[in-house]
């Protein structure tokens, strides 16, 4: 269902308005149909209550020989639209014959011959016409080698070209420009991530109507890292609306301890050598097997160096600081448990935060894994991001909820009708609070609250009792897991107990 997308295309500096209302969606993942299959994902999007959904289509898959079109992956998905969500399609110029880098999955790379290009994209466009909401030209060009074997310029000659085909063809779609990610986000002003995207966001201004954003990381540095990336868009004299493509949590990148472990694992396995000085080390952790576990990995040598740091990390999980043992594989139950109240927490906090600097747009990394019943543990991407998904096979129907698709379903029930999230200042005895007011058409009250604290270890921390003004008849409160917590209220103020763990204030129980 299509919404007016309000772009400013004026020299001037000024907010322009997003997609209207708010809404939750989920990316299906990064290869859909590439390795099996097109199998049934919509539906299951849409019955955790999101309303928007997000897909990766390849040049590989539509044209695998030149002037041959193959639309099974395509009318895979046009089938299952649900004309209630929105969609949201990646297009990724990756081809074994049309690019500069010969190959079907990644890394995307520049076509070799742009008329080519736009045919492909015209014939995709066409082919969906009225039924996609915003179209993508690629996704994290910045993160070269890894997803686009290009330069700067070369992607935005590309997206040129796919915004005046979309322009042309499916004119009440918007253009998203490749997502910004944590390589740009996480690093200084002259890094050449920084200067990639500015290159893209002086260059390509009148080429997309969208920034799309990935939020990793700490989570309260959302608002932070919005701004950054209005900051980009600023500094050439304009502004597009921000929707965030991706985020979720917890990841590597929020335990410093736990990363710098990492860090020198992967290093070992790279050089050889032993155990390196760096953060890990400054940190205190206990980093004297690395060299060993890398060293016995040596007998894999044919492996790449990826799977052989995962052999060290595996090799001496019950050494390994456990900020770093939970996201491995046969990590103990209580971490597995620690994990997912995390990524639960996350799933609350990542989406109020984004909402509440003005982004109308999530979707969350990821559905369900790319193939089902498929476990490497050795896989870097999979130890990265593998626990993330939402859900899960059981054989080949896409039926196993994991607890953050529970919390997931929670927040879009509750966020609804949602228009417009405010924050709300507040202090206790020195320890911020984090306090927000959800504004939803035609629904009853409902605020979101939470106390920082440390990512790991916040449970641990005492809870903070406040006195929250609540000046209605009655008071529910449901925690980020579901649970309903009792609560004192006289009409004025209700009594809450707040922790690292958000908590939802309303008016009813609702289901």
């Amino acid at each position: 269902m299509r919404e007016t997308v309000s772009v400013d295309t004026s020299e001037g500096v000024g907010r322009s308005a997003g997609p209207a209302g708010i809404r939750l969606g989920v990316v299906r993942g990064i290869s859909y149909g590439m390795f099996g299959a097109p199998d049934s994902f919509v539906p299951e999007i849409r019955k955790l209550g999101a309303g928007l959904v997000r897909v990766y289509v390849y040049w590989s898959q539509v044209e695998p020989e030149p002037d041959r079109f193959d639309w099974t992956v395509v009318d895979a998905v046009l089938g299952q639209l649900d004309p209630a969500a929105e969609t949201w399609v990646t297009v990724c110029s990756s081809s074994p014959w049309a690019t500069r880098h010969p190959t079907d999955f990644l890394p995307s790379s520049p076509a070799k011959d742009l008329e080519r290009y736009e045919r492909f994209v015209r014939e995709v466009v066409s082919r969906c016409r009225g039924r996609v909401d915003y179209w993508q030209c690629n996704n994290e060009p910045s993160n070269t080698g890894l997803l686009w074997a290009g330069t700067a310029p070369e992607y935005v000659d590309q997206l040129t070209v796919f915004h005046r085909v979309v322009r042309a063809f499916d004119p009440g779609a918007a253009v998203v420009l490749g997502g910004c990610g944590y390589d740009v986000l996480s690093s200084p002003p002259d890094s050449p991530a920084r200067q990639f995207f500015d290159h893209l966001v002086e260059h390509g201004r009148e080429a997309f109507d969208l920034f799309s954003v990935h939020l990793y990381g700490d989570p309260h540095a959302i608002p932070d890292q919005v701004a950054a990336v209005r900051g980009m868009m600023r500094r050439h004299g304009y502004e597009r609306p921000v929707v965030a493509g991706e985020y979720n949590g917890p990841t590597l990148f929020e335990f410093p301890e736990a990363q710098g472990v990492f860090e020198q694992t992967m290093m070992a396995a790279f050089t050889g050598a032993g155990a390196c000085s760096g953060s890990a080390g400054e940190a205190g952790a206990d980093t004297g097997g690395i060299a060993e576990a890398a060293a016995a990995a040596d007998e894999e040598a044919v492996e790449p160096h990826d799977r052989r740091a995962m052999r060290a990390l595996y090799a001496r999980m019950p050494d390994l600081p456990p900020q770093l043992q939970m996201f491995l594989e046969g990590c103990p139950p209580e971490l597995v448990a620690k994990r997912d109240r995390i990524n639960q927490r996350q799933i609350v906090t990542r989406n109020v935060l984004a909402f509440a600097s003005g982004l109308t747009r999530t979707a969350c990394w990821n559905l369900a894994p790319e193939i089902p019943n498929y476990s490497d543990r050795f896989n870097l991407m999979g130890f990265l991001f593998g626990k993330l998904a939402l859900m899960d096979y059981e054989g080949r129907q896409l039926t196993c909820r994991r607890p953050a698709a529970d919390t997931f379903a929670l927040l879009a029930e509750r966020l609804h009708g949602a228009t417009a999230i405010r924050r709300l200042d507040h202090d206790h005895d020195g320890r911020p609070l984090f306090a927000f007011e959800v504004v939803r058409d035609g629904r009853e009250p409902l605020h979101v609250l939470w106390a920082d604290g440390d990512v790991f270890t916040g449970e641990e921390q005492p809870p903070t009792p406040v006195d929250w003004p609540w000046p209605h008849a009655t008071a529910q409160v449901v925690d980020a897991f579901g649970t309903h917590q009792p609560t004192e209220h006289d009409g004025v103020t209700v009594h809450l107990t707040l922790s690292v763990t958000p908590l939802f204030l309303s008016t009813d129980r609702q289901s």
